[in-house]
């Protein structure tokens, strides 16, 4: 368990961006024999997104985002409510299911995801992450690896987050606004002279997307125009 959690260590100190976090994770996960990981970046505003690293499966995690599931999830929930970590599953956690939440936990089955153990990240403006190992039944031996290694989860659990924090969300942090990561990219090729259209060449984005998304910053900002915008980034960049 050492070797695991020093290499763990190491790996994600290394990490260069979410792709490497997310591996570090996946093969610590891996040796502890527990199939899957998923880490949710809570957002401080019902109509901000969520970020997510895991190992789920591609289509679901997509749909769940497209869904904005993590408004329904009693997951999501328990973990905002609660700092202790909780393992949930049929029949098992500490809630009662709402029609649509038993609906979403059926349709996580389907893709394997059927039992976990989640750990809620807090600070002291409340809930801002939450780290979770799933597998697709509640088997003996996974039950028996949360239980376990259940304080080693917890430190990995809070190591990995201060590091995805940084790469998720303090970058983007402008004038107190938290920008997505493609409202972000796209304001920084403006703030670099590009247009719409050269942005969205650049990001393999249409003209239009790149568009909606520099509008979305304006209206975050509460500015009117791009240049506007743009100052808020460059005083950032000054300040830091």
């Amino acid at each position: 368990m050492h070797r695991v959690f020093q290499t763990f260590i190491d790996r994600v100190a290394e990490s260069a961006d979410t792709a490497a976090l997310g591996a570090a994770m996946t093969a610590a996960a891996v040796a502890l024999d527990l199939p899957r990981f998923a880490y949710l970046s809570i957002p401080y505003r019902r109509e901000m997104e969520p970020s997510l690293i895991s190992t789920y499966p591609p289509p679901w995690t997509t749909h769940y985002l497209e869904q904005r599931y993590e408004q329904i999830d009693p997951v999501v929930a328990q973990a905002c409510r609660s700092t202790e970590p909780f393992e949930w599953g049929p029949e098992v956690g500490p809630f009662k299911l709402k029609r649509s939440q038993r609906q979403l936990f059926d349709e996580a089955a389907e893709f394997g995801i059927g039992c976990g153990f989640t750990i809620p990240i807090h600070d002291g403006r409340g809930p801002i992450a939450a780290v979770t190992f799933a597998a697709d039944v509640c088997r003996r031996a996974f039950c028996y690896r949360i239980e376990e290694h259940g304080r080693v989860l917890q430190l990995m659990a809070m190591y990995f987050h201060a590091h995805a924090r940084r790469k998720l969300g303090v970058d983007r942090l402008v004038d107190g606004v938290l920008l997505s990561p493609r409202e972000f990219e796209c304001l920084e090729w403006a703030a670099r002279g590009k247009s719409a259209w050269e942005t969205g060449r650049i990001l393999g984005i249409s003209r239009r997307t790149a568009a909606f998304h520099l509008d979305n910053a304006k209206t975050k900002f509460g500015v009117r125009t791009i240049c506007q915008a743009v100052a808020k980034l460059a005083a950032k960049s000054t300040s830091e």
